[in-house]
């Protein structure tokens, strides 16, 4: 009986040494796990680095300009901006932001460019981001599509008491402008997407880029474990590096840390959840190639050359779906707007508008 009780007393010491040896070697792939991801997440220019401290330290500026209130769509708040030219409005343009992005995502420069050539703006929080209602009881079994999305554009609209706007969308703002269009096209005035696609996982085509959205994780691991103001804002801007891909063009620093900055200080901050909701809704929708096919519309569609994320072949392909589809291609744009492009993009949608 003693042997026996000396050997389990044994094999218990043994196996607690394993345990010890186990959790350190776990704790040395997590160390260098994060290692790894700290040095080789995007790093920020210095005159970046300085510009978002700034902005830290200084007053914020109010970025609402306009007038302000709630859509009530599938019994969800929907927050909108509505800013009006100094004349009578000669058309609507409604914005549609990307997947987790909300309505202050929009360059400052590419609203004003429709208000101040007479057109009345609106920009709007997706439901999960901003002002919009965050969506607590999201089941991943029973999640909400870009058709229900689609439907907060219209709620919008109908609040605002507008019978039709161009509906312009960018990336996964992009599909919901195309679901709006081919749902609702009474409302719709013209269309405009932009470094989007209407069949993500088409077979046919190359898919999303798997190295760029891994480099969006790794940021978010770099910057976002620790948060903070100053880390939050260099997520961000370390982000929309990312998504230039080969284009070279100066962000708009100052603008998009303020603009950060107002959504941590003065409204809800940012969702951690939204992105699986965004993404679920995206998976959810499938093709929208038939729907495309019978677009009336007039419909512009705008693609990078340099897009990393969401190949311009995306772009083409809805090109050639939609009839009389026009188009524009551009050197020198990743995925997203920048500044720099503001007026050639903002000319050329208003050949479309109506």
């Amino acid at each position: 009986m003693y042997h026996s009780g000396q050997s389990i007393f044994t094999k218990m010491k043994s196996f607690k040494k394993i345990l010890k040896i186990a959790a350190f070697a776990i704790i040395l792939l997590l160390a260098g796990f994060f290692i790894y991801i700290a040095c080789s997440g995007s790093s920020l220019p210095d005159e970046y680095v300085e510009t978002a401290s700034q902005v830290i330290k200084n007053p914020l500026p109010e970025v609402i300009r306009g007038r302000t209130g709630f859509a009530k769509s599938q019994g969800l708040d929907i927050w909108y901006e509505s800013i009006d030219p100094k004349t009578q409005p000669k058309g609507t343009v409604l914005l549609i932001m990307g997947i987790s992005n909300d309505a202050l995502g929009w360059p400052r420069k590419f609203i004003d460019a429709f208000v101040d050539s007479g057109y009345q703006v609106i920009r709007y929080d997706h439901r999960g981001v901003g002002w919009s209602d965050w969506v607590e009881n999201w089941d991943a079994a029973k999640p909400y599509s870009l058709a229900d999305m689609s439907e907060d554009v219209v709620a919008v609209l109908d609040a605002l008491n507008v019978q039709k706007a161009n509906i312009v969308g960018v990336s996964m703002g992009g599909m919901i402008a195309q679901e709006v269009a081919i749902r609702h096209p009474e409302r719709t005035a013209s269309l405009v997407s932009i470094a989007s696609s209407g069949y993500i996982e088409d077979p046919n085509l190359p898919p999303i880029s798997s190295a760029v959205a891994f480099d969006l994780v790794k940021v978010a691991l770099k910057y976002g474990i620790f948060g903070g103001e100053k880390n939050i804002l260099k997520m961000h801007l370390a982000s929309r590096i990312i998504l230039m891909g080969d284009a070279q063009y100066p962000l708009e620093v100052k603008s998009i840390s303020e603009e950060v900055l107002y959504n941590i200080r003065k409204r809800k901050g940012y969702n951690m959840y939204v992105s699986q909701q965004h993404h679920a809704a995206v998976r959810l929708s499938g093709s929208r190639y038939e729907g495309l096919r019978r677009l009336t519309v007039p419909t512009l569609i705008i693609h990078g050359k340099s897009d990393p994320f969401i190949p311009i072949q995306h772009g083409k392909k809805c090109a050639e779906i939609i009839p009389n589809a026009d188009t524009l291609w551009l050197d020198g744009m990743g995925h997203g707007i920048p500044g720099v492009l503001v007026d050639t993009l903002s000319k050329r949608m208003m050949g479309v508008f109506r």
